[in-house]
């Protein structure tokens, strides 16, 4: 039996196999271990009508990762309750790393 929970931990999963993205984590969450559950689950959302991830894109540009992140999570997303409703992906931030490789002219900061 698939709950909320195990669907939430192979959203994730998912998101983390598609190289050019992973989930949003709230600050002070990215490397906390002590907590009781998975901290990426802050980064999906299983509502009524949709289903809404939040990520951080590492590479550039944004469509054909949207595409792949789209491909990654549909399959997760068959035979549940959400097989037919909307998927929507956030792309919440840009890594610093994108700016790097698409500008050798400008630094990210000091």
């Amino acid at each position: 039996m698939n709950t909320d929970d195990d669907l939430t931990d192979r959203i994730i999963a998912a998101i983390d196999a598609v190289d050019g993205a992973h989930p949003a984590v709230p600050m002070g969450l990215q490397n906390s271990r002590w907590l009781p559950w998975n901290a990426g689950s802050a980064a999906v959302d299983l509502g009524a009508s949709a289903v809404e991830v939040r990520v951080v894109a590492t590479t550039l540009p944004l469509p054909p990762l949207l595409e792949q992140l789209d491909a990654a999570v549909r399959p997760v997303l068959a035979g549940t309750r959400w097989a037919e409703t909307g998927l929507r992906v956030h792309v919440v931030d840009l890594h610093v790393d994108v700016f790097e490789e698409s500008d050798a002219d400008h630094s990210p900061g000091p």
